[in-house]
């Protein structure tokens, strides 16, 4: 039996299979928890408000069945150096690699000139500030995300972000994960919590009797940290509103059926996870389903794929590739890989995706974590008006105006008439006695 259901253009517009796979899954699902989970997480947030650390101990026990004392929820700076001295060394060198690589890139994105616009007695410019700290929340849950604290972290330290504070669930021990503890250390954080869910990201926001508040809340999670992230927008800054992640593989008969099958899988393992294959060969899914098998046969994670792929995986038939690249603008996948024969023909033809990965060999592990921009992207569709975290989503601006007498002249008219159409009469005034000083100083 075929793991992927099929759709046909031919039989339905681009855009209502489009809306058809995104109903399968992301938010959806999630907003058709929000009910339950909605009300939940307005609990918790009222009540971190209220009672502060107390409230995250009480959820610690009821929620991680880990008992701690306030003293206890952050973790000691002995415990993080202990787990970086205890790394695996060739997992050490790969997450230094993946460090050094996301910094760079973001170091080279940095435009550090500030914008200017000059017009005669008038100088404008733009400046730009670092967040003075960021709050990063890393699930710990089936498998634990390093890759998430480098691709969090850096981009904000290159920012020039002096706190970035991590928190984390604890494992039934009351540790935090030693993997992530030691890519904090690497990255030279020292605050890290042990903290899980809504009351983590409560916490960061709210800030209580142990933990300093942040301006800004990123990282990913489950529904319940998603929402509180969600219902905190306004107190704090966030990514987004993340669902589960997803990959669209656009690919013609020059795709290798097992590099395409391992792509899909590669979504599907996180389950929930969305991959769908859009092609124009009728004669690369059946090859696609062999290899899904033959890798499912010996894959770890093989049970949580297998059902994903039942679920939420999907293959779209096209009649060209010009369809294919129609097909992906409408759908605005987090990650997009063209393996074609020109993929960067196709890629020309699309704008709305996270992030996009070209060619036969470059497959979207490698974005998620050695390649450089940051693996939080967009998902369920947003990329259509949000975009990948980077060195950006860090840095506030602000506009410096400057104008001289003769400026003041020249444009002090025109900002009175618009001022007066709306009524406005201070705003007028505040330029009339400034253009009547200057005359009289001349």
């Amino acid at each position: 039996m075929p793991l992927l259901r099929t759709f046909d253009s031919r039989n339905e517009s681009l855009g209502e299979i489009a809306r058809n796979i995104r109903a399968l899954t992301h938010f959806d699902v999630l907003e058709a928890q929000g009910g339950s989970a909605g009300a939940a997480v307005r609990d918790v947030i009222a009540q971190v408000r209220a009672r502060g650390d107390q409230a995250l101990c009480e959820y610690s026990l009821r929620f991680d069945k880990v008992e701690l004392t306030p003293e206890q929820l952050r973790v000691p700076a002995d415990k993080i150096e202990q787990a970086a001295r205890d790394l695996d060394p060739a997992l050490r060198q790969a997450i230094q690699l993946a460090i050094d690589n996301v910094r760079r890139f973001q170091e080279q994105i940095l435009q550090r000139s500030r914008p200017a616009c000059e017009r005669p007695g008038v100088q404008m410019e733009l400046r730009f500030w670092p967040m003075r700290r960021v709050g990063v929340y890393v699930p710990a849950g089936s498998w634990p995300l390093p890759s998430t604290v480098i691709h969090c972290v850096a981009p904000a330290q290159t920012a020039g972000v002096k706190q970035v504070v991590l928190a984390s669930p604890p494992r039934s021990n009351g540790e935090v994960n030693a993997t992530i503890l030691a890519a904090a250390y690497m990255l030279g954080i020292q605050e890290v919590y042990r903290l899980g869910g809504a009351q983590a990201i409560a916490a960061m926001a709210l800030g209580t009797q142990t933990i300093p508040p942040v301006d800004k809340l990123v990282g990913p999670g489950n529904i319940y940290a998603q929402l509180a992230k969600k219902m905190l927008y306004g107190v704090v800054d966030i990514d987004s509103f993340a669902g589960p992640s997803e990959v669209l593989v656009v690919a013609d008969d020059t795709a290798r059926p097992a590099f395409v099958a391992a792509d899909l899988l590669a979504q599907a393992e996180h389950s929930p996870g969305q991959a769908v294959l859009v092609t124009p060969s009728a004669d690369l899914v059946p090859k696609v389903e062999q290899a899904l098998e033959h890798h499912l046969a010996n894959l770890a994670t093989a049970l949580e794929a297998r059902q994903c792929l039942k679920d939420f995986a999907a293959v779209v038939f096209v009649r060209d590739l010009n369809e294919a690249a129609a097909f992906a603008e409408a759908y605005a996948p987090e990650h997009l890989q063209i393996e074609t024969k020109d993929p960067r023909q196709v890629a020309g033809k699309i704008q709305s995706a996270g992030a996009v990965f070209l060619g036969h060999w470059t497959p979207e592990s490698f974005g998620d974590y050695v390649a450089g921009p940051s693996h939080v992207l967009p998902t369920g569709g947003t990329a259509r008006f949000f975009s990948g975290l980077s060195v950006y989503d860090f840095l506030r601006r602000s506009a410096w105006m400057h104008y001289d007498p003769a400026g003041l002249q020249a444009e002090g008219p025109a900002t009175v008439r618009i001022a007066e159409a709306e009524g406005l009469a201070a705003h007028a005034l505040a330029v009339k006695v400034r253009m009547d000083e200057s005359q009289r100083q001349t």
